[in-house]
């Protein structure tokens, strides 16, 4: 059974619809991302999951729980970190999860959070002094303190440099090593080709596509792109009578070379085969940013850092 249930989902703001017909559903031990746009209606969504906002319509179950009715029962098995959330400056890292820690009736030891989470340098630190990516590891351990069966993570990552988003990534994989099934709202593609089990496209408040990030891409940009500079003379039969092949263009002299599954090792062979030897060889595959455009019929916007 899915640990999470969302049917129909509706939620207006005055004039403006802002989640409209969402439905998707998330397995237990998967990182399930929200992809979309600023503005598309992601944290909304999250939110009514979570028991922050009451919708209009449609349901949504968490471990069997309605979040509005059982909203108690459902703060012990779920934690949250929300895009806006932010600490008093002031506030020391061991005193902010600690104070977490005392809201719940089970939670997790505070000092051991701290060290798995790599915060034993910085746990006397004030939260005003912690660099971006510190400041959002404590928000990870207040998400964990309770123990949660379920964490949702809203645009974790944004503002961080590089460096800070790949240690973040990395926390999130140990965290669902533990066990913790994990709702990721983000608008990076490459966090969610990296991270992410299955993703709900969401657009103008409107579900896309439910797929893994794979076979989003499969489903509406399959192609193969073999791109290299032949060592002699080619001639274009040799590769268009192949099965895997569908188009073969030269530009100068560079040969283009579009296909389907097992074109690299078609090409190649035919190659080889012939003494002929692929320089600058380069293979290219349709991208999630591919199958976004195609799928909504733009790009999505590009990353603040």
């Amino acid at each position: 059974m899915p640990v999470i249930e969302v049917r129909n989902l509706h939620k207006r703001y005055g004039a403006k619809v802002a989640v409209e017909d969402v439905s998707f559903a998330v397995e237990e031990g998967e990182i399930f991302g929200v992809l979309g746009p600023n503005g598309a209606g992601k944290t909304t969504t999250v939110e009514c999951v979570a028991g922050l906002r009451a919708p209009d319509r449609g349901t949504v179950s968490v471990l069997g729980l309605d979040p509005r009715r059982d909203r108690i029962e459902l703060t012990r098995r779920l934690g949250v970190q929300l895009q806006a959330s932010r600490l008093p400056d002031k506030m020391k890292v061991r005193e902010a999860v600690e104070l977490y820690a005392s809201f719940h009736d089970r939670p997790a030891d505070p000092g051991r959070l701290i060290e798995e989470l790599g915060l034993a340098g910085q746990r006397d630190t004030r939260f005003g002094r912690l660099s971006g990516g510190q400041q959002q590891r404590v928000s990870i351990a207040l998400a964990l303190v309770g123990d949660p069966k379920i964490a949702i993570l809203d645009e974790l990552t944004t503002g961080l440099d590089p460096q800070a988003r790949r240690d973040t990534w990395q926390l999130i994989e140990n965290v669902r090593d533990r066990g913790v099934t994990i709702v990721l709202v983000t608008h990076f593609m490459e966090e969610a080709e990296r991270l992410c089990d299955r993703l709900a496209v969401i657009d103008g408040g409107r579900v896309i596509a439910v797929d893994t990030p794979a076979g989003l891409v499969a489903r509406v940009a399959p192609e193969q792109r073999v791109r290299f500079r032949p060592s002699a003379p080619l001639d274009d039969r040799l590769l268009q009578d192949l099965p895997e092949v569908r188009t073969v263009t030269k530009t100068g002299g560079q040969v283009v070379v579009t296909g389907t599954d097992g074109l690299v090792q078609a090409v190649t062979s035919v190659l080889a085969r012939n003494h002929i030897i692929a320089a600058d060889l380069r293979v290219e595959q349709s991208s999630l940013d591919d199958a976004f455009v195609a799928l909504t019929g733009r790009p999505l916007d590009p990353p603040t850092l």
